[in-house]
């Protein structure tokens, strides 16, 4: 994979063409495709109301709520991934190496067992706390001397700090055995809802992040060349972070609070958008926030294939990404944006 710099805007916009089309491709792929397999006309005939019975219910309370999951889920998870790579200029980094997931992941299990927490609005509230008060950890653990990141040393800190917060979050099921199924859903991420309420609370968090992200993205082009040259250039590196870190925060806190912990995702997909459109981040980050959801719903579509009482996406998305990480460890050029 080459970060080339130099890619054509005709051939920028034919990918984004292509990423779109894909993507309600493989939406319209994910309502049919399951258990008892449906036609697109059935589909169409239930979207407009033409169609009733099992078929509804099927795709309405069943298929809908998961596929909008996957979409701003996925959103949620490539944006967050481009951000920390982007600004701690690190090509290896990603909410679950670096274990913001597994944070607010641990933050919903304290609030289960200990705060009785039943409602997605809790688990939201309490994810944001966690992946916010992981970010800050790991970046504190991982800087260096004024503030200074060192990439090698924030990974490092980010995989320590992330196998304590899933320690932790096994161990609080001694306190609480009834919680146990409540969190078991927690530390292997899943798109399946049973209801539209699910998406439709995150959607408005994730637009939201992601558009902080998007305003942002012209000045992380200049922060990817230290904070001197930045500053120099009219950036403001300071104001860039802490941007980033309230992007970074709701999108982790919705995705969490959806799906729980899913890895490798928001690893693969900056790296693959950085391939296909160069190093600019004002088209990285777009990018990211398409590919991503695409790659989760095709994760979940083939977790749904293999198993008949369907593998969990986080699981399959693991699968996917280890050889992709280790090719991405091993290549040359990998140490840096």
């Amino acid at each position: 994979m080459s970060n080339n710099p130099s890619v054509s805007i005709g051939t920028r916009y034919s990918w984004l063409l292509g990423a779109i089309l894909l993507l309600s491709i493989i939406m319209v792929v994910s309502l049919c495709i399951g258990a008892k397999p449906l036609s697109i006309d059935v589909l169409w005939n239930v979207l407009v109301g033409k169609e009733h019975g099992l078929a509804e219910t099927i795709i309405l309370e069943g298929r809908l709520p998961r596929t909008l999951n996957g979409l701003f889920v996925g959103m949620a998870l490539g944006t967050s991934g481009a951000l920390i790579q982007a600004i701690t200029r690190n090509p290896l980094a990603d909410p679950g190496i670096l274990g913001v997931n597994l944070g607010a992941s641990l933050a919903i299990a304290i609030a289960i067992v200990f705060l009785g927490a039943t409602q997605l609005t809790e688990f939201f509230f309490y994810s944001a706390i966690g992946a916010l008060l992981a970010s800050v950890l790991v970046y504190f653990v991982g800087s260096t001397g004024a503030g200074k990141v060192d990439p090698l040393k924030l990974t490092l800190a980010g995989v320590a700090i992330g196998a304590a917060f899933a320690g932790f979050s096994s161990s609080l099921t001694l306190f609480n055995p009834s919680a146990f199924d409540q969190i078991r859903f927690w530390s292997v991420g899943s798109l399946d809802s049973r209801t539209l309420m699910v998406p439709l609370f995150i959607a408005p968090v994730v637009i939201f992040g992601c558009f902080l992200a998007v305003a942002i993205s012209p000045a992380l082009n200049a922060f990817s060349l230290g904070d001197s040259l930045a500053a120099a250039l009219g950036s403001k590196p300071a104001r860039v972070q802490i941007i980033s870190l309230i992007s970074i925060t709701l999108l982790c806190g919705a995705a969490t609070a959806a799906a729980g912990p899913i890895g490798f995702v928001s690893l693969m997909m900056p790296h693959i958008a950085r391939w296909m459109v160069g190093t600019d981040q004002r088209w990285i980050i777009p990018f990211s926030f398409i590919l991503t959801p695409t790659l989760l719903l095709i994760a979940d579509i083939i977790g749904r294939v293999l198993i008949a009482g369907e593998l969990r996406v986080s699981i399959v998305t693991a699968f996917i990404g280890a050889p992709i990480l280790i090719y991405l460890v091993r290549r040359k050029g990998a140490n840096g944006l």
